[in-house]
């Protein structure tokens, strides 16, 4: 069984290998029970965004694990990957800008773990 910070090394090296920009990490273990870890990243364009959520996908199946869902492939603006312990947000520019996750979920996330 993969240790949650395997998987998030796993995700973020796949990112990576497609050139995805601006990866944050955010633990929120404490604050939600659907997962532990938000990885966020930036893709150029729709096809580099669904091209960076294929890579993911991709190379989770040849490693043995489990894809369970993923979300937003056709508009390809904002694709969500669920791999259990660790959901992957592969946005546009235009979409971060707008839904700001990291600034929705980091102040909760350090509140909680000073809390």
């Amino acid at each position: 069984m993969i240790q949650n910070q395997q998987l998030i090394d796993f995700v973020v090296d796949k990112v990576e290998d497609m050139k995805g920009r601006d990866i944050q990490n955010l633990d929120v273990s404490e604050l939600s029970s659907v997962t532990d870890t938000m990885v966020i990243c930036s893709g150029n364009s729709k096809r580099h965004v669904k091209s960076i959520a294929d890579n993911v996908i991709k190379e989770a199946k040849h490693a043995d694990l489990d894809v369970i869902g993923v979300e937003g492939m056709e508009e390809s603006e904002w694709v969500l990957v669920d791999l259990g312990d660790v959901v992957l947000h592969v946005m546009q520019d235009s979409a971060r800008d707008f839904y700001q996750l990291e600034k929705l979920w980091a102040p909760i996330a350090a509140e909680s773990k000073a809390g």
